[in-house]
């Protein structure tokens, strides 16, 4: 639609967390054996212990996240902030 435009005032804090973000999810994904999402989901379905301690671990990454995210200069989302 002609609306892509290559942004080049990103902040470096910014910058930083969306590398160092990628970089944990490539790693995530090869600890995972492939998609890290499938082996939580199969692992659960399956009465798998790996299942379960995926989805703590998640959980504890997700807070450990929201916690780090002001060192870069992000906010973290309010209750009401939506995608739709």
């Amino acid at each position: 639609g002609g609306t892509w435009a290559l942004h080049r005032g990103v902040p470096w804090r910014t910058a930083v967390a969306a590398v160092l973000g990628g970089v944990l999810m490539g790693v995530g994904a090869r600890l995972a054996g492939g998609c890290n999402i499938g082996a939580y989901l199969a692992g659960i379905a399956s009465g798998s212990l790996h299942g379960w301690i995926w989805g703590a671990t998640a959980l504890l990454g997700t807070w450990a996240g929201l916690k780090l995210r002001p060192l870069f200069g992000l906010g973290n989302p309010k209750p009401g902030d939506g995608v739709c």
